[in-house]
């Protein structure tokens, strides 16, 4: 499933039901959404909850976020008392019986939507509050300050599913490449969610998807806001020198300076050096010794895998760039380091070279190489980016010592990244 999910809007015709919409029509006529009002199902098996639950609680805001945990069986004693810092548990209806045979992970995702409406109307006082379902998997971590951005945009009392594909082409292929992919997150409003509620039976018998270094898609993120990322025991520590909780909660710092603006690609060049940065906020910064357009550099580089091994190509539905050893082309790697609010009302992050590059300069004037710069320092507005329909700009501050020093900023009107 998904290692990011894009806000997509999926059309999808169920029996007995209108057809979803693509376009936001009408806004709630009460108070504007906010994260009171998201419940979240996220469904977790009971023996490997220990090694998971890092994953859910750096995102969780106890007594902000609402929602519960459903285990596949009971709690075992190792896992109680059950802390405050994890969302309340559920254990899942067995399904093994109702559907006859013992696979049941897909049906569990669906069934999940008829047990948080369970859960929900069970609180008379919480049931008003209700205007969201947003089920997911206990290996993804979610951006819940973009998410209310996005959902407040639509009408709960429509009937809205919004997910997204799978970036692989084979598992779209093998389960549909017209419905969302589960784990990575799914959202349904509540219209939509009390409606399948009352068949869910019939439904289910009806009824980061990558793999390896996800560093390369991480840095050239589109530019829809970052919802979600999934499967993340199935995929490196997105961090060097991190074990995967911690890469996590590594994360989530930028994230608690900004989400709107976390991965977003910011693209700018340096004249005088023939380099142009890439900028991927929250998370990395790369310099490449030559001058790259946009359209060059939001193609990902290939440094994961497909999911499913053996595959033959194409393995994508994005375009993709393949690791080079050309000091014309491979990029200098730099990641997140730490952030602090700046004077001026401007975040500030800095980035700190991963390793060397071990390659000579592009050209062979020695002012041309970026080998020396250790730190690229970016400073960014600290108001909450709106627009989502066009990417931001920068400029280089200046190039001094060890430290590259950056601005992001509006772009200003025509404004061409080449």
């Amino acid at each position: 499933n998904c290692p990011w999910f894009h806000h997509n809007f999926i059309p999808k015709q169920q029996p007995h039901l209108p057809t979803f919409q693509f376009s936001p029509t009408g806004r709630p006529k009460t108070k504007p959404t906010n994260l009171s009002h998201l419940v979240f199902g996220l469904l977790a098996s009971e023996k490997a909850w220990p090694n998971r639950k890092s994953y859910i609680e750096s995102w969780w805001r106890p007594n902000s976020t609402h929602g519960f945990i459903f285990l596949d069986k009971p709690s075992g004693p190792n896992l109680l008392p059950w802390p405050d810092t994890s969302p309340p548990y559920r254990v899942s209806d067995d399904l093994t019986k109702l559907l006859n045979k013992t696979n049941i992970r897909a049906q569990r995702m669906v069934h999940g939507i008829m047990e948080v409406v369970r859960e929900v109307e069970l609180v008379d006082d919480k049931e008003d509050d209700f205007r969201w379902v947003v089920m997911g998997d206990d290996d993804s971590i979610s951006f819940v300050d973009n998410m209310v951005d996005v959902l407040s945009k639509y009408d709960h009392e429509r009937y809205y599913y919004l997910g997204g594909n799978s970036e692989s082409i084979v598992s779209n292929n093998l389960f549909s490449f017209d419905q969302a992919f589960g784990g990575g997150g799914i959202i349904l409003s509540r219209k939509l969610a009390k409606a399948l509620a009352r068949d869910m039976e019939s439904c289910l018998k009806r009824y980061v998807d990558l793999r390896g270094d996800i560093s390369g898609l991480l840095s050239s993120h589109s530019l829809s806001p970052l919802l979600s990322l999934h499967h993340f025991d199935k995929v490196g520590p997105i961090f060097p020198n991190m074990v995967r909780h911690l890469s996590t909660r590594h994360l989530m710092k930028a994230a608690g300076a900004g989400q709107s603006r976390l991965l977003q690609q910011t693209i700018c060049h340096n004249r005088l050096t023939n380099w142009t940065f890439s900028i991927s906020w929250g998370y990395s910064a790369h310099i490449y010794e030559n001058i790259f357009p946009r359209s060059y550099l939001q193609r990902p580089i290939e440094t994961f895998g497909p999911w499913l091994a053996g595959s033959k190509p194409p393995f994508y539905l994005f375009n993709t760039r393949p690791r080079s050893r050309d000091p014309c082309l491979a990029p200098h790697v730099f990641f997140f380091e730490w952030v602090m609010q700046s004077p001026h009302d401007e975040v500030l992050t800095s980035y700190s070279r991963a390793w060397p590059r071990g390659m000579p300069a592009c050209s062979s004037t020695a002012n041309r190489s970026a080998n020396y710069v250790q730190q690229i320092q970016v400073f960014s507005p600290a108001v909450k980016r709106t627009r989502v329909d066009r990417c931001e700009c920068c400029g280089i501050i200046r190039v001094y010592s060890i430290v590259a020093e950056i601005r992001i900023r509006e772009c200003s009107t025509d404004e061409i990244i080449a």
